[in-house]
């Protein structure tokens, strides 16, 4: 029996309970003998050859270089920057030339006022409004760079947040898989002393049903796994692919900073808020070059005339011409205060806009620091007290059922209990990490959280 043992380890939970299950000889042999005439279950997702766990920093600078959503961000930023380089230019000058005052019929020399003319114009705005057009583009362009910035921290929170779900399956399959096991030692146990006469069928029917539910609770979530996995593909811009993600062990990580600060880095942190700031902004610069368009603009133009000789032969002077256009801005009420009009309420809704995501920041980063210190608390109550608990309950119901104190059902009842217990405590943890991965995004952290120090295992 020792030898069998050694050859077939159960490690955690689960090998502590089946050595404690075989520490009564006779158990020992029925239930030896009971899984040595049963046939072999089908492999479940623990059987699967073991992979490199891939850290989730490694995942957020593989999404960074390949997320689509952030490469289109990023390439409309660019746009942004070079159409604010260029929003302060001159418009290009133009150039004419042609005949002035030719006489008719057809002829170069016979009038003195004839002439060949190359002439050169160009536009002025008054002073001023070409720096406003730079301020206009230039705030634009910042709303647009800070906007990249919250693209590239949502992907990184959506992230972190499938990197988690995957985790919390990944580790309920082997929660499951040694539910599994110990449920199939516990039904070969109650087939021997169903055989001995010791025990009711109902007990093996029992056993029986509750390994086809766990059966039936390993495909489910092997199928919850190959979704979440294609999350993280889709999130990393990765084409679906046969190689798995295998999460690292799960880990509750501290939080970053005390409420206060928190606060304080999210009205001042968060890109979107400052993209927000950077329209008011140019709501700003808008209504200044919406009423500098009240004053005019300017064309100068600079002409030279080439004269012909006179028929006699005598030469004439070539002439210059330079003269100075004024625009005059008298269609005030119907085209000039219409674009003041808007551009104050364009400026009134970017200010709107503003406070209501400041309001929607705190909101979310209050109810995410509660979520976080409730499921912390949670987690440590799972992990110090109830888990404890629930395993020295199915320490006595052992002891008591080899001793014919209790039924079978009371065994398995504190069996199952340590499984759930398990599985809630793994989401407790889950629920605690995303819940880091959306403050972190509400204050603008660019970290990738599992990298902290001081996470707790």
């Amino acid at each position: 029996m020792d030898r069998y043992l050694t050859r077939a380890p159960v490690s955690g939970a689960p090998g502590r309970f089946l050595r404690r299950l075989f520490r009564s000889p006779a158990a020992t042999l029925l239930a030896v003998a009971t899984l040595v005439a049963s046939p072999p279950l089908a492999p479940t997702a623990a059987a699967d050859p073991p992979a490199t766990p891939v850290a989730v920093e490694a995942l957020v600078a593989e999404a960074l270089l390949h997320n689509p959503e952030i490469l289109a961000a990023r390439h409309q930023q660019d746009a942004a920057a070079r159409r604010a380089a260029g929003a302060g230019a001159l418009d290009d000058p133009m150039l004419e030339f042609g005949v002035v005052n030719a006489a008719l019929p057809f002829s170069l020399q016979r009038d003195d006022m004839t002439m060949k003319m190359l002439g050169l114009t160009q536009k002025l705005p008054y002073p001023g409004k070409r720096d406003l057009r730079e301020a206009v583009a230039a705030a634009d362009s910042a709303s647009v760079g800070h906007a990249v910035d919250e693209t590239v921290n949502r992907v990184r929170r959506d992230l972190r947040v499938a990197y988690e779900d995957l985790r919390l399956v990944v580790s309920s399959e082997h929660i499951a898989a040694g539910n599994h096991e110990v449920l199939r030692q516990l039904a070969a146990v109650a087939e021997a002393q169903y055989a001995l006469g010791r025990g009711a069928q109902s007990d093996v029917l029992r056993a029986q049903s509750e390994i086809v539910r766990m059966q039936q609770e390993q495909l489910r979530l092997a199928s919850d796994r190959a979704g979440k996995l294609g999350d993280l593909e889709r999130l990393l811009g990765r084409a679906p692919a046969d190689d798995a993600i295998i999460p690292t062990p799960a880990a509750l990580l501290p939080l970053p900073a005390d409420p206060e600060r928190l606060a304080r880095q999210a009205a001042d942190g968060r890109p979107q808020l400052r993209a927000l700031d950077a329209l008011v902004e140019k709501g700003d610069r808008e209504i200044e070059l919406a009423r500098r368009e009240y004053y005019p603009d300017f064309e100068l133009r600079l002409g030279y005339g080439q004269r012909e000789r006179t028929p006699g032969g005598s030469p004439r002077d070539d002439m210059l011409t330079v003269t100075v256009a004024v625009n005059l801005p008298i269609w005030r009420k119907s085209r000039l205060e219409p674009r003041v009009a808007e551009a104050r309420a364009m400026r009134a809704q970017a200010a709107a806009l503003a406070d209501a995501q400041r309001l929607e920041t705190r909101t979310g980063l209050a109810q995410q620091l509660a979520l976080e210190r409730a499921t912390r608390e949670s987690a440590a109550l799972y992990r110090s007290t109830l888990a404890p608990q629930v395993h020295a309950a199915a320490d006595t119901a052992l002891h008591a059922y080899q001793l014919g104190r209790v039924d079978f059902l009371t065994l398995f009842d504190a069996q199952l209990r340590v499984y759930a217990t398990a599985l809630a405590e793994a989401e407790a943890i889950a629920t605690h990490n995303k819940a880091i991965a959306e403050i972190d995004f509400l204050t603008g952290a660019d970290t990738s959280g599992a990298a902290r120090e001081g996470a707790l295992p």
